[in-house]
């Protein structure tokens, strides 16, 4: 299934796309795309639905973020070896771990809005894990039942607030806007192996990032059960598990984003992203 959010900001309702790529409303089956409604239960309740029984909506509606509620936001640096090896850093014996703020999430097309004084404002097309079953100490063989689904993230961020403002990595990567989740979630039934899928992003038309989820250093089962080492994971918490190489600081000489330009992105069966960005 691809499960998505669609309305204005703070007032979005559940759906679905159905096999003909309209927009089917899910609000009188459940209240959100988010908690219990993405567990093993949930997501069976939601096959069972015929998709043409539910109304259709207008394609010309806003997509929200395609997880509602979500308590955690975790993000994986360095988690490439070809990134880690374009920024000149060694890959991590261990993963490296931050966070995005919740109040950065927004819906896929939104604007991407460029903080005020930032001159290092980056992007990152990543696969997002969304947790459909929470747990503590989960063993890395069993990571996988505890997935709801994927979907596109773009990891914007500030170099200069990551890197050169001393502390930690969080305060260049929770901007508002800086985390743009979907267009849909895709259940993990649907992804045979999420260490093969093709991501790419564009600014302008520019091809910059042009991967692939296999030269991962630490896949998704790996991380899971990593993450569950250190607190307790739950059904909507979304991981974002790092990007391939092509990011603005590692290009010769460096390029970073200006109001008024356009990012696409996407990632092989889970759909695309634009956002235009505008300054603060």
């Amino acid at each position: 299934m691809k499960l998505l959010r669609f309305g204005p900001k703070g007032q979005e309702k559940p759906a679905m796309l159905d096999a003909d790529g309209t927009l089917r409303d899910l609000s009188a089956h459940i209240d959100d795309i988010a908690g219990d409604a993405l567990g093993t239960e949930g997501l069976e309740r939601l096959r069972k639905i015929d998709p043409r029984s539910l109304p259709a909506v207008d394609g010309g509606s806003r997509l929200g973020p395609c997880v509602g509620r979500v308590g955690k936001f975790i993000c994986i640096g360095l988690n490439y070896s070809d990134h880690a090896a374009e920024t000149g850093a060694e890959v991590p014996s261990e993963p490296v771990v931050f966070n995005k703020w919740t109040s950065a999430i927004c819906g896929p097309n939104d604007d991407v809005e460029i903080p005020r004084g930032s001159e290092k404002t980056d992007w990152e097309v990543e696969l997002g894990v969304v947790i459909g079953a929470g747990g503590r100490y989960i063993d890395e063989a069993d990571a996988m039942a505890h997935v709801a689904g994927y979907c596109v993230i773009n990891d914007v961020s500030e170099r200069e607030y990551q890197l050169e403002r001393s502390g930690t990595w969080d305060k260049g990567k929770g901007c508002d806007t800086f985390g743009p989740l979907g267009p849909w979630l895709v259940t993990a039934d649907e992804i045979d192996d999420p260490q093969n899928l093709a991501l790419w992003l564009e600014v302008d038309g520019k091809r910059y990032q042009d991967g692939s989820t296999r030269t991962m250093v630490y896949p998704v089962p790996f991380l899971i059960a990593y993450l569950s080492r250190f607190m307790s994971l739950q059904p909507g918490d979304v991981i974002s598990t790092g990007t391939p190489p092509g990011v603005g600081m590692g290009q010769s000489p460096q390029v970073y984003l200006r109001p008024g330009q356009t990012m696409r992105l996407g990632i092989e069966g889970l759909g695309e992203q634009c956002q235009r960005t505008v300054q603060s």
